[in-house]
């Protein structure tokens, strides 16, 4: 029996009436049992948050601009699923994940594309039990203009959903972010049919319309919400590819004619202040991007090549760095140890590992636990990649001269306690370093090399003396990232005999591994997600004496290995046998570290 669009809007007036909600400010207040209660407050009655977090949270709302129950998600302060149960356990409303939630077509294309984006929702299936039933994952379930609009355009009851913000985002870039770049390339192809953008042309693609930025703003945009780390614009022979970075491996997302090359580049020369004019040195710039009520810095490196200036632009959420401890997926173990290094007064602390291991994120989690009233911390970056409250920042700008060796020297008249170097490059910056450390301060630094005994030999083809590094460095933390198996789709296997050897894991030791399928969730990967695993090594007596003695790094990883030490090999082998992550990952990161 179907129901005329009046008796529809009824039928979910009477049932919302019935559940005593309505929708002020969007999750912001709810009607409970006759009285008026904030959702703040409620929270606040669950024991989910103190009074202090819902008065940082408000303050917040207003700078972010966005609903306070978002606000209190994005701030950490509740997690999604102790909220979605607040919504489920008063109100009535079910959560939906629509990572994992497979979303039916016959549903998706019964609400206009313009709906779904203005009220930020996602119809994602006709209930099963009842074919009238529309269900709608939305970011505000309560706000009943949207509910409303919903029901007469379908003609159907609808029944709303509870799911962030950023998940209906990636879904709405999903079903529409390539189609809207296609038609954009296409419009701007017919403008410019016949000829090549001049710098006068190039200069006004700032226009908001403008089928260049349409272009530019879509493909930022989806890199944040598809969780990119990289975009590369690259001109190749034939096409301009644009391919994202995501959990460390390069994916295609786009190609387009050869002729939008000289304007994609002019828009983003001129988002990150650099000189359009200029197509024959390479260039580094930044901008500022806010996706989604959250500020993005991007780093900007144009390369001139046989076919054209490539760009490549890095992404960096300006809270994403400044993360408590318990988000690095450290073993309580290798917390405990990083407990004990973190207690010396001074000594040299350096985090090791190759580009995009996490070194940054690391230092900066260290700096946060570091960071207190009494203490005066200075760091010395290239460039600075996040800005800490309280903590005295200065970048490197080798065109006045200010390098790492000669900030650090003006630094140590600033009267520090601690000082982090971005990155020690060469043997005066490391002597620098390691002088400051012996007159009393802590030093924290970032080294590349493959792992923590590494850096010991590094440091001493420098040009330090063993005795120096020995008697400053504290402790070296070694890192990778690897990609974690998508759990929804993974898939258990027995063991082989080489994969258990590779393991450390006996022949005859019964023993389950799990390896990569794809789904829909984790887009064919079979992956989703990364984390960090560990080497800590803590510089002991032992290992101090054996430093002046000048051994090898091997020796040095064996003594460690003797005291207690786990390497990145065993840290990887355990990540698998837990299912995290698959045996390909473990060889892929970690083959040539033991």
């Amino acid at each position: 029996m179907r129901f005329s669009k009046k008796e529809k809007l009824q039928k979910n007036a009477k049932r919302i009436t019935i559940n005593n909600r309505v929708s002020i400010g969007g999750l912001s207040d709810m009607a409970l049992f006759g009285k008026r209660v904030r959702i703040g407050d409620l929270l606040m009655s669950q024991g989910l948050i103190t009074e202090q977090q819902l008065e940082t949270a408000l303050e917040e709302q207003k700078i972010r601009k966005t609903k306070l129950g978002e606000t209190l998600l994005a701030l950490g302060y509740v997690s999604q699923e102790d909220f979605a149960d607040v919504l489920s356990r008063q109100l009535g409303i079910d959560s939906v994940d629509l990572h994992t939630e497979g979303l039916q077509d016959a549903a998706i294309k019964l609400v206009p594309e313009d709906i779904m984006k203005k009220y930020e929702l996602v119809p994602f299936a006709i209930d099963e039990n009842n074919s009238n039933v529309l269900k709608v994952a939305m970011a505000d379930p309560m706000f009943l203009p949207a509910i409303d609009d919903v029901s007469i355009i379908t003609n159907m009851e609808v029944k709303p959903y509870f799911a962030t913000t950023a998940q209906i985002a990636i879904q709405l870039d999903r079903m529409f972010g390539k189609k809207q770049a296609m038609e954009a390339a296409e419009q701007y192809q017919k403008e410019h049919a016949n000829e090549f953008l001049e710098e006068e042309e190039a200069a006004n693609v700032e226009v908001d319309n403008a089928p260049i930025v349409k272009i530019v703003r879509t493909m930022l945009e989806q890199a944040v919400r598809q969780g990119a780390s990289d975009i590369h614009v690259e001109p190749l022979e034939r096409m301009l590819r644009v391919r994202y970075r995501i959990d460390g491996a390069l994916r295609e997302v786009m190609d387009y004619n050869t002729t939008l090359l000289p304007a994609m580049v002019a828009r983003i020369k001129i988002m990150s202040g650099l000189d359009i004019s200029e197509k024959r040195k390479p260039q580094d710039g930044r901008l500022t991007l806010h996706v989604d009520n959250k500020e993005y810095d991007v780093r900007v490196s144009i390369l001139p090549t046989v076919f054209g200036e490539k760009t490549v632009m890095r992404l960096t959420a300006k809270d994403g760095l400044s993360r408590d401890k318990k988000y690095l997926g450290l073993t309580p173990e290798d917390e405990e140890r990083l407990d004990d290094i973190l207690k010396n007064p001074h000594g040299i602390i350096l985090v090791t590992g190759p580009t995009g291991s996490g070194k940054s994120t690391t230092c900066y989690t260290v700096l946060n636990e570091l960071n207190r009233e009494e203490v005066n911390i200075i760091t010395v970056e290239d460039p600075v990649e996040a800005n800490v409250d309280g903590v005295n920042q200065v970048q490197v700008n080798t065109k006045a001269d200010l390098t790492f060796a000669s900030a650090l020297r003006s630094i140590l008249r600033q009267d520090p306690d601690i000082i982090m170097i971005g990155e020690i490059r060469d043997g005066e910056t490391a002597g620098i370093a390691v002088k400051a450390s012996i007159t009393g301060h802590l030093v924290i630094s970032t080294l590349h090399t493959n792992s923590t005994a590494a850096s010991i030999t590094r440091m001493i083809d420098m040009g330090v003396e063993p005795y120096l590094i020995g008697d400053s460095v504290v402790g070296i933390i070694a890192q990778r990232l690897v990609r974690k198996l998508c759990p929804a789709c993974k898939r258990a296997k027995e063991a082989t005999a080489k994969e258990k050897q590779l393991l450390g894991v006996t022949a005859d030791t019964p023993l389950m591994v799990y390896e990569p399928r794809g789904c829909e969730a984790c887009g064919g990967i079979g992956y989703k997600g990364r984390t960090a695993i560990y080497e800590i090594m803590t510089v002991t007596n032992k290992l101090r004496s054996h430093i002046h003695g000048r051994v090898t790094a091997e020796e040095l990883k064996d003594i460690a290995v003797s005291e207690g030490m786990n390497t990145l090999r065993m840290a990887a082998s355990k990540k698998v046998q837990e299912g995290i992550t698959s045996v390909a990952e473990m060889i892929k990161v970690a083959y040539e570290a033991d």
